[in-house]
């Protein structure tokens, strides 16, 4: 048999490419934070994670430049070895404090970040708990380690504590959950997590991936809830609310020194260019300095969420800026995308296996940056088509 005959066999994708209807890697010719052209066709960009409106940003695009101009585009060669530079340890130092913790690791990407200290810290006899929610880096980190993987319901306390105590009392126990989960929106019940994994002698890591500048002040779940102390790993990348490209993992000094020392994705990949590592840093810098962005995409979050809701969509349990909505049909999903998609409104549609079958939705997602006069434009798109399909 030859192994690339699945290649042939995966027709798909090309057949939603005839009928028009086929979603992913639509090619912009601009990017303009809230506005993106494609084939000349300017459309409200409403599937970003570009959640504070930074990589538009004039000091972020300037900053990136000038380190350009000093270092170069890249720094040829992985953290281990020759590629450290001075700004990596303050973007390090400035993390770690911004997310309350000892020390921070910054990665090349949060998919790598979540590859590395999963896959080092969980080894043969351990076990790593999943949400079966979570992001699928966590779950490939999981795979990647030597532990045994246990998975419990959705944001379900009393399955997670049943996992719990079904595993040997003196295992080593790493439960990994996203924060706020990128497809519904809905945030973990850490209030609930905490104390079951002291209870069981579990340490917890949190993906803030998507709460990083959005939740807590902008640091997080860990303090929206107002117990960072009882998170042992915090996560996050830089391509959302950090404007940039990379990712960290911060947690205790003496964790991070041993996930330095073993994370391959780490050990063995180039480290992220001087210029996106600047980019990072002035956005933690604006983060600081401009809390209002924060308070605005929020608030955003809170009207487009009612305005959906009103209109008569599903939006299932979204308490937070990613507003989905549910439509539960593949096909439906890809009409009602290109209807969107055709009267100026991006957003990402999602069909199993990144949400369970019966689930398929459109994410939709704000920044800080967008107009009022925009989300108006959106919610009459949306009603509009809507109607059109006998969606509402």
């Amino acid at each position: 048999m030859d192994i690339f005959s699945k290649c042939s066999e995966f027709t798909q994708a090309k057949e939603a490419m005839a009928q028009g209807m086929y979603p992913y890697f639509i090619p912009l010719d601009e990017n303009e934070g809230t506005e993106v052209v494609y084939h000349g066709q300017r459309l409200i960009m409403c599937g970003s994670n570009n959640y504070l409106g930074l990589t538009t940003h004039p000091r972020v695009k300037q900053a990136a430049c000038e380190a350009i101009n000093r270092y170069g585009t890249s720094c040829t060669g992985s953290r281990f070895l020759n590629g450290t530079l001075s700004l990596h340890h303050q973007l390090e130092h400035e993390l770690a404090e911004w997310v309350g913790k000892e020390a921070a690791l910054v990665f090349s990407t949060g998919m790598q970040a979540n590859l590395g200290a999963v896959s080092a810290i969980v080894g043969r006899g351990d076990y790593v708990i999943l949400d079966k929610d979570d992001h699928a880096s966590i779950v490939d980190g999981a795979r990647l380690g030597y532990g045994k993987i246990e998975r419990y319901v959705h944001n379900d306390m009393a399955h997670l504590e049943r996992v719990l105590q079904s595993l040997p009392a003196d295992s080593g126990k790493l439960i990994v959950v996203d924060g706020l989960f990128s497809m519904e929106g809905d945030i973990a019940n850490l209030p609930g997590i905490v104390p079951l994994a002291k209870k069981y002698g579990a340490r917890l890591m949190v993906d803030d991936a998507h709460a990083m500048g959005v939740l807590g002040g902008g640091r997080g779940t860990a303090a929206h809830f107002g117990i960072t102390e009882g998170v042992d790993l915090i996560m996050s990348t830089f391509s959302k609310s950090f404007a940039s490209l990379g990712g960290f993992v911060a947690g205790d000094e003496n964790v991070i020194h041993y996930i330095k020392h073993f994370a391959r994705s780490l050990i063995f990949s180039a480290s992220i260019p001087a210029s996106n590592t600047v980019a990072a840093l002035t956005s933690l810098q604006i983060m600081r300095e401009e809390p209002e962005r924060i308070a605005r995409v929020n608030a955003i979050g809170d009207r487009m969420r009612k305005a959906y809701t009103q209109l008569g969509f599903n939006i299932g349990h979204s308490v937070t800026p990613i507003v989905p909505i549910q439509i539960g049909d593949n096909d439906l999903t890809f009409m009602m995308w290109k209807r969107l998609f055709e009267n100026g409104v991006f957003v990402n549609p999602v069909i199993s296996p990144a949400v369970a079958p019966g689930h398929q939705l459109l994410r939709t997602s704000y920044m800080a940056t967008h107009t009022d006069d925009q989300l108006d434009r959106v919610v009459s798109t949306f009603d509009k088509v809507g109607h059109e399909l006998g969606l509402i």
